[in-house]
C-alpha cells in the first residue's frame, strides 16, 4: 500500500479501557446503538473530544490529550441526547455543546411542540457550575471555540463561533473572571455577539490556522470567501475568489465543525463534496475519472486528504489519486492508482475527514491516523511500473517528497542503471540530476523554488488511462486585507508574481549552450582575456568548494586533472545562474546568491560523482582501471555504456561534468570497444580525447602492429594544441614523420607572411649530399633564424629533426638500411 497510516488515537484502544476501569463501559457493547461512543471534535491543541452513553443512558463528554495520553471527564447530561458538536476553550474552563433534544417523531408523540428541537449550551466546567443557553431553535447548530496563538495568555476571555443550519455564522465574546477558585462568565446578560457571515451554503473550519472558508451563491457563479481570525480578537475578510461551479444545494454542508457522522452522511448524499486546502502553491484543474459500471448506491463518498506536497483523492474500492499541488503543470507528476495499489486497509469507510496536514479521522470507528507516503512502497511502485507516466510520478515523488535520503537515492540509481532503455518519453538520469538539485537547493532561501528547474521536461503529452484533466483558466483571487502576514503575505507575493513576472522564471540553458560553444572555438591567444579569466576563476571556486565537502579518498578516479572545456562550462554556468538569480532575488544580497550558485554547481558535480560511485560499487570495479594491456570485462562494458548515457544526458541539458570524466570514459572505451567502434565513437563526439588518457596510451602500449594501428588512429585525430603536447611521448618513425610534416607545413605557412632577408641562404653542414633536402633545410633554418618556431615547448622539434626524419623515411621507402 502506497499510503502508510500510523494510529495516533483509537477509541477502542485509548478510551474504552479507561471507561471500563470506571464502570462506564456497560453500554458500549450494546448492538442497539452502535454509535454510543464516538468522536465529536478535535481541537487545535490536539485534544480529542468524544461522547458516550453511561449505564443509565446518561450522555457523557470526555477529552483525550494526544500529548499526555490521558483521558478526562468533562461533563454529564442526565438524559439520552444526540451530541452534534462540542468544543472546549484553550484553558479548559468553558465547554460549548450543541445537541438534538428530540427527533420530530418524539416531539409529536410526547406533545412537545413548544420545545425547541436543538439546543446550544455554554457550560462553566472549572469547576462545573452555571449553564448558559446560547441557542434554542428548531434548526441544527454547531459550536467551535477559537484558539489563540501559542504562548498567548487569554485567561480573561474566549471567543466562540456558532454556525446555524439557517446559513449564518456568529461570533460570541465571552469574558470570564475568577471567583473563589471558580472561573465564571462575567456577563450576566446576553453575551456580545457579531455576525461573521450570511447566506452561505458551504463552510469549512481550518483549526490550525484559525480560518473560516465559506461559499456564497450568486446568480451565475459562486464566490469562495475566507475570514482570518487573529489573536487580537479581530477578524477580517481576507480572500474572495470566483468558483466555476454551480451550487444549487438547499442544505448547508459543513466541514470540520465537529464530526456527527450520521448527520454528515445524510447531508453528504445531497450536497457538494468539497474541501479547501491551503498551500503556497495553487492551481485549478478538473479531473474526470472513468469508473466501471456500478450501482449508484454502492458508491461511497470521496475523501480528500492534505499531504502537503500532494492532495489525495480517495474513493474506497475504486481509486487513489495523489495530485501534485507543488508542481501541477505536468500530469505525469501526479500518481493515479487503481486496484491493489489504491487499497488502504485501515480506511475502507466513507466518513473520512482531513483534520490537518497528513492527519485524517475515520469518523465511523473514531480513529485518528498520521498519513504519509511509504518510501518502500513508492520504490516498489517505481520498480514494477510499466508506463512512463507512472515511472515519472514515482521518481518525482521519491526524490522531491522524501528529500534526499542516502539509501533511497542508492536504490533509485540502481533502478536507473537497469532501466535506461525502457524509459521512452524521458531520460531518468536527467530527471534524477535536476530533481535532486532542486530538492537540495530550494530550502536555502525564499522563492528559490520558482527560479530553479525541477524537471528536465518542457512538456508531456502522454495519456493517463481512465483519467482526463483540463486546466481551468480562472480569475485571480482578490486579497481584501493587504496588511496581513505569514500565509497571506506569501499568497499575495505569489499573486503579484503571476501578474507581473515573466511566464517562465525557471533557469534554462539556452544562452549557456550558445556562449559555451562560442568560447570553445576561440583561438588560444584569445583565451587570456579578463572575461575568460573571470570565468575560470568561477570554476576554481566551485572545485575548491567541492573539495571541502569530501575529503575521503574517491572510489571513482574523478577530479584528478584539469579539463578546460568542463571548467569553461562550470564557470559560465556560475556566471549565468548568478545573473538569473540577481534579477529576481535582489533582496537576498550578492554574497548569499554567490553561495547559492556555488552550492548549485558543486552539488551538480557531486551528484554525477554519486551516480558513478554507486554504479562503480555495484559492478565491483577497482579504483583504477587505466591499464591498456588487457581487454575490459563485462562489468567495465556496462559502466562504459552507463557513462555514455550520462554524457548524453549532460550534453542535452548543457551540464558540466566532473574533471576526469572524459578521461575515464575514454579509458574504458579503449579497453572495451573494438578499434573501428572506438574510432566511430571518437569521430561522433561520444568519446573525447584527453591529454591524460592519450599520453598514458602512447607511453604504456608497446609498438605491436595492432597497437601501432591504434596509436596512429588516435594521433591522427588529435586537435592541434593537444597533438603538440602528447605526440612527443610516442617514439616511433610514423609519429616522427607526422610531426616533421606538420612542422614544415607550419613554417612554410609562416613564410608566406614574412620577407626573407637573404634570397639564397648559406648551406648548413649536413652529413649527406641530397640537394632538394639541402635546399629545404636551408630555407627552414632561415625562417627559424627570424624567430619563427611553432613548437616552442618542444626543443627537439627543429630543422635538424625534420632533416633526420626525412632521410629515415626515404631510406625506409627505398628498402635500405638506416644507421
Amino acid at each position: 500500500m502506497l499510503l502508510h497510516l500510523v494510529p495516533e488515537f483509537d477509541l477502542r484502544r485509548d478510551v474504552v479501557p479507561w471507561l471500563a476501569a470506571r464502570g462506564w463501559a456497560a453500554a458500549l457493547d450494546t448492538s442497539e446503538n452502535s454509535s454510543a461512543l464516538y468522536v465529536v471534535n478535535i481541537e487545535r491543541n490536539g485534544k480529542v473530544i468524544y461522547t458516550w452513553k453511561g449505564n443509565q443512558r446518561n450522555t457523557h463528554i470526555g477529552l483525550y490529550d494526544l500529548q499526555t495520553k490521558q483521558n478526562e471527564h468533562l461533563y454529564m447530561f442526565e438524559r439520552d441526547l444526540r451530541v452534534i458538536s462540542c468544543s472546549v476553550n484553550n484553558e479548559r474552563t468553558l465547554l460549548a455543546v450543541s445537541f438534538r433534544q428530540y427527533t420530530e417523531e418524539e416531539r409529536v408523540s410526547r406533545l412537545l411542540q413548544s420545545v425547541s428541537k436543538y439546543l446550544a449550551l455554554l457550560i462553566e466546567i472549572h469547576p462545573i457550575n452555571n449553564v448558559r443557553v446560547l441557542k434554542a431553535v428548531d434548526s441544527c447548530v454547531r459550536v467551535q471555540f477559537l484558539y489563540p496563538a501559542e504562548g498567548r495568555n487569554t485567561s480573561t476571555g474566549s471567543r466562540l463561533l456558532l454556525v446555524s443550519e439557517d446559513k449564518y455564522i456568529e461570533q460570541f465574546d465571552i469574558h470570564v473572571t475568577e471567583e473563589q477558585h471558580k472561573v465564571v462568565i462575567q456577563d450576566s446578560g446576553q453575551l456580545p455577539r457579531a455576525r461573521v457571515a450570511d447566506d452561505l451554503i458551504w463552510a469549512q473550519w481550518d483549526m490550525m490556522e484559525q480560518r473560516l472558508f465559506y461559499i456564497v451563491p450568486k446568480e451565475s457563479r459562486s464566490i469562495l470567501k475566507c475570514i482570518q481570525f487573529y489573536p487580537d480578537e479581530n477578524f477580517y475578510s481576507t480572500l474572495e475568489s470566483h468558483l466555476d461551479i454551480s451550487v444549487n444545494d438547499t442544505q448547508l454542508k459543513l466541514v470540520n465543525f465537529g464530526y456527527d457522522h450520521c448527520q454528515d452522511q445524510d447531508v453528504a448524499s445531497k450536497s457538494l463534496n468539497l474541501q479547501v486546502f491551503t498551500s503556497k502553491a495553487g492551481y485549478n484543474k478538473t479531473f474526470t475519472v472513468s469508473l466501471e459500471r456500478t450501482e449508484t448506491h454502492q458508491l461511497k463518498e470521496m475523501a480528500f486528504m492534505n499531504l502537503d506536497y500532494y492532495v489525495a483523492a480517495y474513493l474506497p474500492g475504486r481509486f487513489l489519486h495523489l495530485l501534485n499541488i507543488q508542481h501541477p503543470d505536468l500530469l505525469c507528476y501526479s500518481l493515479f492508482l487503481t486496484g491493489e495499489d489504491a487499497r488502504i486497509d485501515m480506511l475502507q469507510n466513507c466518513s473520512i475527514r482531513s483534520l490537518l496536514t497528513s492527519t485524517v479521522l475515520d469518523c465511523c470507528v473514531g480513529s485518528v491516523y498520521a498519513v504519509s507516503i511509504s518510501d518502500s512502497a513508492i520504490l516498489r511502485f517505481l520498480q514494477n511500473s510499466k508506463r512512463d507516466s507512472e515511472r515519472l510520478a514515482a521518481l518525482h515523488c521519491a526524490l522531491l517528497y522524501f528529500r534526499h535520503t542516502g539509501d533511497l537515492e542508492t536504490q533509485i540509481i540502481w533502478w536507473i542503471s537497469e532501466n535506461l532503455s525502457s524509459c521512452h518519453s524521458f531520460d531518468p538520469i536527467q530527471e534524477f540530476i535536476i530533481a535532486s538539485l532542486y530538492c537540495r537547493m530550494c530550502p536555502e532561501t525564499h522563492n528559490l523554488d520558482k527560479l530553479l528547474p525541477y524537471t528536465s521536461l518542457l512538456d508531456w503529452m502522454g495519456i493517463i488511462p481512465g483519467v482526463t484533466c483540463a486546466t481551468d483558466i480562472i480569475s485571480l483571487p482578490v486579497l481584501e486585507f493587504q496588511n496581513s502576514k505569514d500565509f497571506w503575505e506569501k499568497l499575495n507575493s505569489n499573486l503579484e508574481s503571476v501578474k507581473y513576472a515573466e511566464p517562465h522564471l525557471h533557469y534554462h540553458n539556452n544562452v549557456l549552450r550558445k556562449e559555451w560553444l562560442n568560447l570553445s572555438e576561440e583561438r588560444e591567444e584569445r583565451r587570456t582575456t579578463a572575461y575568460l579569466r573571470h570565468i575560470f576563476e568561477n570554476a576554481k571556486k566551485v572545485l575548491s568548494h567541492l573539495d571541502t565537502w569530501d575529503s575521503e579518498e574517491r572510489l571513482v578516479p574523478l577530479f584528478q586533472e584539469e579539463d578546460y572545456q568542463q571548467q569553461l562550462l562550470m564557470g559560465l554556468m556560475v556566471a549565468q545562474l548568478k545573473d538569473h538569480l540577481m534579477r529576481h532575488l535582489q533582496y537576498v544580497g550578492k554574497q548569499k546568491i554567490d553561495q547559492i550558485v556555488l552550492d548549485y554547481v558543486a552539488n551538480l558535480l557531486n551528484l554525477v560523482h554519486r551516480i558513478m560511485k554507486e554504479v562503480w560499487r555495484r559492478h565491483q570495479l577497482h579504483s583504477c582501471i587505466f591499464c591498456f594491456d588487457k581487454r575490459g570485462s563485462a562489468a567495465e562494458f556496462a559502466v562504459f555504456h552507463f557513462m555514455s548515457r550520462i554524457l548524453e544526458a549532460a550534453n542535452s541539458l548543457c551540464l558540466p561534468l566532473p574533471p576526469g570524466f572524459h578521461t575515464l570514459h575514454l579509458g574504458l572505451g579503449v579497453r572495451c570497444l573494438p578499434l573501428h567502434t572506438l574510432l566511430h565513437y571518437i569521430d561522433n563526439g561520444v568519446l573525447h580525447l584527453t591529454e591524460t588518457c592519450v599520453r598514458k596510451l602512447l607511453k604504456d602500449l608497446d609498438d605491436t602492429e595492432k597497437n601501432e594501428k591504434l596509436k596512429f588512429s588516435i594521433v591522427m585525430r588529435l586537435p592541434e594544441a593537444l597533438g603538440q603536447k602528447v605526440r612527443q611521448f610516442w617514439n616511433h618513425p610514423v609519429n616522427a614523420n607526422f610531426i616533421a610534416r606538420k612542422y614544415v607545413k607550419l613554417l612554410l605557412e609562416k613564410l608566406g607572411s614574412r620577407q626573407c632577408s637573404r634570397p639564397i641562404p648559406e648551406r648548413l653542414s649536413v652529413p649527406v649530399e641530397f640537394l632538394p633536402l639541402n635546399y629545404l633545410t636551408s630555407m627552414l633554418a632561415e625562417i627559424e633564424n627570424q624567430g619563427v618556431h611553432p613548437y616552442e615547448k618542444q626543443d627537439h622539434v627543429n630543422v635538424r629533426f625534420v632533416e633526420e626524419t626525412a632521410l629515415r623515411h626515404t631510406v625506409v621507402l627505398l628498402g635500405l638500411k638506416y644507421s
